[in-house]
């Protein structure tokens, strides 16, 4: 039998691949989650009812557990971004009144100097000289600007954050949980296994039964041996074995639990169970054994 660890690896590659081609989280729990159905259905089929009842519980709680990674989200980054983006709009103000300033005092320079050529011819080179600083200064407030502008390009088309899944660690943690699910899958083989072979010595109450059942037959009291029978299916039920008789008309019982053998009187027209169908659980320990009526027979 193939444990459930052996049938992921012999998909993991592809499961992989699959994962690293899928950006949603969403899409990704789907696909984990269907593959891990798959999974269960071709793993479940060569076990017995206790184990189908353990894996069954442990993967239905990977499942749920899988889907916590739908919770993972992208951060925002945004406000802090605004922040740096908004902050010098608020001087944008003082510095057009500084601007304002700046351009007046040159004005009064370069008319006070204008003037002053009337009198004084030197006072052309100290216009030329002023022409120039202003004209600095022009190209140095247009530089300003235009490094502005572009570093908030810049902050504005910041990359996005992608939110991806690490298929190999997600992968090997998700191994690692199905080995345990086989593992434990086993320990319940094993057990059942020890339970068949328990020796006679490690069940008291049925040695207790058997002691007075001799006690009996040794006295001779066919009585005391009749009602020590009616204390078997309590001793029975203490090991969670349920004696089954055959009830034709009864839905829960179920005609696989019996080997049937045709009565050898005609006459007969009931079922008459000669050794009941011991079962633990649903799973059948004992076939049962029953007479039934020849017409009943013929009619099968």
């Amino acid at each position: 039998m193939k444990t459930i660890t052996s049938l992921f690896s012999e998909e993991r590659n592809q499961l992989q691949t699959d994962i690293d081609n899928t950006t949603s989280i969403e899409e990704i729990v789907k696909l984990v989650q269907n593959r891990l159905d798959n999974l269960e259905r071709i793993y479940i089929q060569k076990l017995n009812l206790a184990q189908v009842r353990l894996a069954s519980f442990f993967l239905d709680t990977l499942r749920q557990s899988i889907a916590t990674l739908a919770a993972a989200n992208y951060s925002q980054v945004a406000p802090t971004e605004q922040r740096q983006i908004t902050n010098p709009t608020k001087f944008f103000s003082s510095r057009l009144i500084l601007k304002l300033l700046k351009g007046l005092i040159y004005i009064g320079i370069l008319g006070s100097l204008f003037s002053l050529t009337k009198t004084t011819p030197g006072a052309w080179m100290a216009i030329l000289l002023t022409s120039v600083l202003l004209g600095v200064e022009v190209v140095l407030q247009l530089d300003l600007n235009n490094q502005q502008n572009s570093m908030s390009l810049e902050l504005l088309q910041l990359p996005q954050p992608i939110l991806r899944v690490d298929s190999k660690v997600f992968l090997d943690h998700l191994g690692d949980a199905l080995n345990t699910i086989d593992l434990a899958v086993a320990r319940v083989e094993e057990w059942n296994k020890h339970e068949g072979d328990l020796a006679i010595e490690e069940l008291p109450e049925l040695l207790n039964f058997l002691q007075r059942l001799m006690g009996a037959s040794k006295l001779d009291k066919p009585q005391m041996a009749h009602e020590l029978a009616k204390l078997l299916p309590q001793i029975l039920m203490s090991q969670g074995i349920n004696a089954q008789i055959y009830r034709p008309n009864d839905p829960h019982s179920d005609r696989g639990y019996f080997d049937f053998e045709p009565s050898i009187d005609p006459d007969t027209k009931d079922h008459v169970t000669l050794t009941p169908a011991l079962l633990k659980g649903d799973r059948l320990i004992r076939r049962g054994r029953v007479i039934e009526p020849v017409y009943s027979s013929a009619r099968e």
